[in-house]
């Protein structure tokens, strides 16, 4: 791959900071819900994806979703309750954008990707959070739908962040869909030939 532009890393900056700027809000609601209506705050996760969403789409590029992750978790950390342990988890939602894209080597970047990544992570969730929110404690239906609610908010919030993708690159946002590839390739040497005698 070849370096990173400036263009590049300024469109993930931008992206990550307005991705901050739903993220902190969503961030304090879902510590309220969380405290008072542990099972409602679940429906708000999926929004940790939009901003990864936005900038794979736009992007295309390898770690895309991860550098948004990152920058709109920096970007979040002063105004969030949690401090750099924002950064933490606006990567980890993050990198499950980039399960769909990781898994074939990035070799293509096609709309149901994002929508694995999204099932991955509503079905992960319930499980990695259960002691979180006492899950144990639930009956096997509210179990059933905590889970379906997780899977719910991530496949819609995907959907949004393509949405979004799309209306931004309407509008002229972004390089060309998959110009990475092509300098890529352009960026390889040419195969020798041998002299001919």
């Amino acid at each position: 791959m070849r370096r990173l532009t400036t263009q590049y890393l300024l469109t993930c900056a931008v992206i990550g900071v307005a991705g901050a700027a739903l993220l902190a809000p969503a961030n304090w609601l879902s510590t309220v819900l969380f405290a008072t209506v542990p099972f409602v705050s679940v429906g708000l996760a999926g929004l940790w994806l939009m901003p990864a969403v936005i900038g794979m789409r736009l992007l295309q590029r390898p770690g895309t979703a991860l550098l948004v992750g990152l920058v709109s978790g920096l970007a979040t950390a002063p105004f969030s309750g949690y401090g750099l342990m924002s950064v933490a988890t606006n990567v980890w939602w993050a990198f499950f954008v980039e399960i769909g894209f990781l898994v074939v080597a990035y070799r293509w970047f096609r709309v149901w990707q994002y929508y694995l990544g999204a099932v991955v992570v509503g079905v992960a969730y319930p499980f990695l959070a259960s002691a979180s929110f006492g899950l144990d404690q639930f009956e096997p239906v509210a179990v059933v739908l905590f889970s379906a609610l997780t899977l719910v908010s991530a496949v819609a919030s995907v959907a949004l962040g393509l949405a979004i993708a799309k209306a931004a690159r309407r509008a002229g946002v972004g390089p060309p869909a998959f110009q990475w590839r092509r300098d890529r390739v352009a960026a390889q040497p040419e195969p020798a030939v041998a002299p001919v005698d």
